[in-house]
């Protein structure tokens, strides 16, 4: 995982714990709520990797039964050993597989996210993270601007809290930091939006973000 992508994710975390005036922190009160945030995150880890060992323990079992109901081996004596069966259709399989993937995968990147931060040789990830909250900080007016600008028929206080931070995080970097490729910066907002947010958050984020980049100049 590389270091930024680390430090977005941290900073979404961050963002979810601000009241409302976020200009009341120092820059020690970001570092402690990050510490806070990577304990989050350890404890989310922890938990999707419990339903993925879940998950492969009740298919173990589902495999496990079939074999045993099927009728090669209902025919044999009770003494014996259940001999090895075909397994039914993949596509009875893939379903589950696909689920464990993706608790594995979200669990890894949690793991991830809070090894880079507390690793003295990656606190690029953490000083990275608090560039963004402390640059949102200074720029906190222009950017909501930003927001409610090109969220047209939205009420912007209705709006869901993690999608105005994922386009507040995306706004910073584009505006203000533009020491990213912009292709990075959408694409990575666009997968926070995947993992954290609602279904509908992909394209209004998407949709946001496009007006930004037109309307400042920025392709």
């Amino acid at each position: 995982m590389q270091a930024r992508r680390a430090a977005r994710e941290l900073a979404f975390i961050l963002f979810s714990q601000f009241e409302k005036n976020i200009t009341n922190y120092s820059k020690s009160d970001l570092e402690d709520i990050i510490l806070k945030s990577v304990r989050i995150l350890s404890g989310n880890a922890s938990d999707e990797l419990k339903i993925s060992l879940g998950s492969l323990i009740d298919m173990k079992n589902k495999i496990n039964d079939y074999e045993a109901e099927h009728e090669i081996n209902l025919s044999r004596p009770i003494e014996a050993s259940n001999i090895p069966v075909p397994l039914p259709m993949t596509s009875d399989m893939t379903g589950r597989i696909d689920e464990m993937i993706d608790i594995a995968e979200k669990a890894l990147l949690a793991l991830e996210i809070a090894e880079f931060t507390t690793l003295d040789s990656q606190s690029d990830v953490k000083d990275y993270a608090v560039k963004i909250a402390e640059t949102f900080q200074k720029h906190h007016e222009a950017v909501d601007a930003e927001i409610k600008k090109y969220a047209k028929n939205w009420d912007f206080d209705r709006l869901v809290k993690m999608d105005k931070d994922i386009l507040r995080i995306a706004i910073v970097e584009l505006l203000f930091i533009k020491d990213a490729p912009m292709k990075v910066v959408v694409d990575e907002a666009l997968e926070l939006a995947k993992k954290y947010s609602t279904d509908d958050s992909y394209s209004f984020i998407n949709g946001i973000l496009a007006k930004v980049i037109v309307e400042n100049g920025l392709q």
